[in-house]
C-alpha cells in the first residue's frame, strides 16, 4: 500500500490524469479481434477507480475517445462507442454506490442523441458524490477545451461590457472543461508513448509526467503504485528555486 511507503499522504496527488494506450497492441498480441482490447481496458478503467478511491485520491480524470480518433476505422469506433454505451449502462449504479462522481468533458456535439441522454442521467444520478470525481474525456481535444473556453470568456466580457483587451489567463481558466477542479498533478501515460496527444494541453502546464511501457490492459494497482512512487520522490517548483522548496517558501504561485 501507498500509505506504507513511509511518503505519507501528502506525498499523494491529489489529481491523476491517464491517457490509457495500447489496448489494440494488447490484442494483436492475444492474437484477439482489437476489440477485445478495449474490452479489457475498460475493465482496467474499473480497477484504476477503485484504487484511486482505496487510496484516497479524490480527483481522476481519463482520456477515454479524443477528438482524433474518429479518424479510426469505422468499425473500430463504433464498437468504442457501443462499449461506451454499455459501460454507462452498467457502471453508473456502481459508481453511485462507492460514492463516485462521474463527469463526461469533450465536445457532446457530435454524440449521438441516446449517449447524450444515458450521460444526462450517469451525470445526475452521481452528482453529489463526494468521494471521487472520475472525468471521462469524450470526443475530448486540448486545442477544442482552450478554443471553447475562450469564446465563452469573450462572450462574458461582452455582457459585462468589458474590453476585450482585459481577457487575461483566469478568464480562459474559469471556462475550462475542469475549471471547478484542481489541474492534474500526475499524468499517466501507458503504452510506451511519450506525447500527450491534445489531452488537457493547457491544464497539464505544471503536471509531473510518468511513462511506462506497460499496456493499458495489463496496467494495475501495482503499476499505479510503481507510478505514485515515484511522483512522490519529485520535488515540484512551480517556477520557483530548488532552494526556495526546501526553505518553505510558498510566496510564488505557478
Amino acid at each position: 500500500m501507498m500509505a506504507a511507503s513511509g511518503s505519507g499522504a501528502r506525498s499523494l496527488p491529489q489529481h491523476v490524469a491517464v491517457i490509457m494506450d495500447g489496448n489494440g497492441r494488447w490484442a494483436y498480441r492475444q492474437h484477439l479481434p482489437r476489440v477485445a482490447g478495449h474490452r479489457r481496458g475498460a475493465e482496467v478503467v474499473r480497477e484504476m477507480v477503485q484504487s484511486c478511491v482505496d487510496l484516497n485520491i479524490p480527483h481522476l480524470t481519463l482520456f477515454a475517445f479524443s477528438t482524433e480518433n474518429w479518424r479510426r476505422p469505422p468499425l473500430e469506433v463504433r464498437l468504442l462507442m457501443n462499449l461506451f454505451r454499455l459501460l454507462l449502462k452498467r457502471e453508473a449504479r456502481k459508481l453511485h454506490e462507492n460514492g463516485v462522481r462521474l463527469r463526461i468533458i469533450g465536445d457532446r456535439s457530435a454524440l449521438e442523441r441516446d449517449i447524450l441522454q444515458l450521460i444526462e442521467e450517469a451525470e445526475s444520478l452521481t452528482q453529489n458524490n463526494t468521494r471521487l470525481q472520475l472525468n471521462l474525456a469524450v470526443n475530448y481535444g486540448g486545442r477544442w477545451d482552450i478554443a471553447q473556453a475562450t469564446r465563452a470568456a469573450i462572450a462574458a466580457l461582452q455582457s459585462a461590457d468589458s474590453n476585450l483587451q482585459e481577457l487575461d489567463e483566469q478568464d480562459i481558466a474559469r471556462h475550462l472543461s475542469l475549471a471547478d477542479g484542481p489541474e492534474p498533478d500526475l499524468l499517466i501515460r501507458t503504452g510506451g508513448e511519450e506525447r500527450i496527444s491534445n489531452f488537457l494541453i493547457w491544464q497539464l502546464a505544471y503536471t509531473e509526467f510518468y511513462f511506462t511501457d506497460t499496456l493499458w490492459p495489463d496496467f494495475d494497482r501495482a503499476s499505479l503504485e510503481h507510478a505514485l512512487h515515484s511522483f512522490a520522490h519529485r520535488q515540484r517548483r512551480f517556477g520557483r528555486t530548488g532552494d526556495q522548496v526546501l526553505e518553505g517558501d510558498c510566496s510564488v504561485s505557478d
